[in-house]
């Protein structure tokens, strides 16, 4: 976030401020995608940090390789929601784990 007063001199210099979902054109039905994708992301990366896994060791678990958890961590648009899913489902989590990380009340799973 931007404070106000910074924001009023960058647009006095001829810069536009909004968001990235406004630099992108993207739909609302999009941008929730997008923060979709990042929120399992997150709690994917979360949770093998809270056991102590490496990426390696994470991608043996799901029968994948490091770069493609890599990718998972990172939100890669390459990367299915489905991987996400069953990944978080191969660290534990359970339906109640990932609607709260979709929801955002939590980007942990237990």
């Amino acid at each position: 976030m931007i404070d106000e007063a910074r924001q009023r001199r960058l647009e006095a210099q001829g810069w536009q401020v909004g968001t990235a979902d406004d630099f992108l054109g993207l739909s609302a039905e999009e941008s929730a995608y997008v923060d979709l994708r990042l929120r399992l992301s997150d709690a994917l990366r979360t949770q093998r940090q809270r056991q102590h896994l490496t990426q390696v060791e994470l991608a043996r678990r799901i029968k994948s390789s490091q770069s493609r958890v890599a990718k998972m961590e990172a939100g890669d648009a390459s990367i299915s929601l489905d991987l996400l899913i069953r990944s978080l489902f191969a660290l534990g989590a359970s339906n109640r784990d990932l609607a709260e990380a979709i929801n955002g009340a939590s980007a942990t799973v237990a």
